[in-house]
């Protein structure tokens, strides 16, 4: 009896997906092979009892997949989304040991961080997305599909920029999907603002999308290698090879800054950005006219960087597995080795410093002068190393939860509806503006259906809605 096999991709309008499905039926046996476009992917095989049935099980899952978005494809046709990780040769560093409280094995090279009031966040190239308490205790696991590139806060909502071009909103119990990133774009970096998205690229560009992910505008920089993107009120500060450039909300130019060498990372506080170079350095420009407000001299590249509030005290990672601080005027407070690679990125708060690093650690540093001034005589706290263990793995997912009945108060319900050709979410409980639209995942939209939404917040901008929280379907 001949195979018959049936291979799907993922083609959904406005780029971003990378996916396959291929089912092979031979006699009583279905052989499916899952995956990225480009790669060998997953595979599993089942067997049944006769030819009959596996024919039936693999319709069934054929039709499950072109459900969900996948559509017949010849393989080999579509490429790969371009990716670029960074790559650091870290060297070991000479200073003395900083002293770090506890690290957490992540289990592979991590590049995504947050830390928040609560709970600390740190994602790897394994698609794994950590949550744990300020003392090191793992809380949760989220799972997507691809290398996390970084983790960005706005306001209540945690993002994950992931290497597949797809940003997952990590707020409620399972990862959705918010926004979608062209197949072209190269991503390097992402940052939000207000549900305004802005991602920088291989080729030094940057592109803006709103909170309903549609483009809004892009602009290429004199320079390449954008691994800077911070989004704010005033707009977007985007560094690249070149320097420091500030565009508007509507994309136009406001300023740029030349830097000693290509910025490699970029930090925000309220008045002030930073740029850490492949130089050494890390500059501080005024956010109003790109004012250059200080500068830091570090003894290698410098890949990541940080502040204090206000840039009350400057902090920087090298390339050769050390940690900088500096005060406001560019005196360097203390140099310290992180004994766990180097820091792809960081974040400081409440006189720690969280790191994560080159070896997959998040690292916490305790950064208060007498725990610096103890490590520089060589007077080291006793460090608590933490695993993952077991932690069930939630993974991202566009299936949602069926009820039958809301009872009054127990959330929002909000409804979509076509325009356009595009599936918009609007609020239809009383109490909100229905002109507006709602900012909502999209990979669970269809057209008609309802659903009951935890909370739906009014945008900062005051023009639309933001859904946050719990997501579940109403029959």
């Amino acid at each position: 009896m001949s195979a018959t096999t049936t291979y799907l991709e993922l083609s959904e309008s406005g780029g971003g997906a990378h996916k396959y499905y291929e089912v092979r039926v031979e006699d009583a046996e279905v052989t499916i092979t899952y995956g990225r476009i480009g790669e060998s992917g997953q595979v599993r095989t089942a067997s049944f009892a006769d030819h009959t049935k596996a024919l039936k099980a693999a319709e069934k899952k054929i039709g499950e997949k072109v459900r969900k978005g996948y559509a017949p494809a010849v393989k080999g046709v579509r490429q790969r989304r371009p990716v670029s990780r960074r790559q650091i040769v870290s060297t070991t560093s000479s200073a003395r040991q900083a002293p770090v409280l506890w690290r957490f094995a992540s289990g592979a090279p991590a590049f995504g961080i947050f830390i928040g009031e609560d709970r600390a966040w740190v994602g790897n190239e394994n698609g794994d997305v950590y949550t744990l308490t300020h003392d090191g205790t793992v809380t949760g696991r989220f799972g997507l599909p691809d290398s996390v590139k970084c983790i960005v806060a706005d306001d209540f909502w945690i993002y994950a920029g992931c290497d597949d071009g797809k940003v997952y909103d990590l707020g409620a119990k399972v990862p959705r999907v918010a926004y979608e990133i062209a197949e072209d774009v190269d991503i390097y970096w992402l940052d939000i603002h207000d549900g305004v998205l802005g991602v920088s690229d291989r080729h030094g560009g940057v592109t803006v999308v709103d909170h309903e992910d549609e483009f809004q505008w892009s602009r290429p920089s004199h320079g390449d290698s954008a691994w800077m993107v911070r989004n704010s009120a005033e707009g977007v500060y985007h560094g690249h090879s070149g320097g420091v450039t500030h565009y508007s909300g509507r994309g136009d130019r406001v300023w740029h800054a030349d830097t000693t060498g290509a910025v490699l990372f970029g930090w925000q506080e309220r008045t002030e950005v930073f740029a850490g170079t492949s130089r050494g350095w890390v500059h501080r420009f005024a956010k109003s006219d790109g004012r250059e407000g200080g500068a830091y001299r570090c003894d290698a590249a410098v890949f990541s960087c940080a502040t204090s509030p206000d840039g009350e005290f400057v902090f920087a990672g090298d390339n050769q597995s050390s940690v900088y601080c500096f005060a406001a005027n560019g005196t360097r407070l203390w140099k310290l080795a992180t004994g766990c690679g180097s820091a792809y990125s960081m974040q400081y708060r409440d006189e720690r410093l969280y790191l994560v690093t080159t070896d997959g650690s998040l690292a916490c540093v305790d950064a208060s002068p007498a725990a610096v001034r103890a490590a520089e005589q060589g007077q080291l706290p006793t460090r608590q190393d933490i695993k993952a263990g077991s932690i069930n793995r939630v993974e991202a997912t566009a299936e949602v939860e069926v009820v039958t009945h809301v009872e009054t108060g127990e959330g929002v319900i909000v409804e979509c509806t076509q325009e356009a050709g595009r599936v918009r979410v609007h609020v239809v409980s009383d109490g909100y503006d229905r002109s507006w639209g709602v900012q909502f995942p999209k990979n669970i939209r269809v057209p008609g259906a309802r659903y009951v939404v935890s909370e739906v917040l009014t945008s900062a901008s005051g023009s639309f809605y933001r859904a946050r929280g719990e997501i579940k379907r109403i029959r």
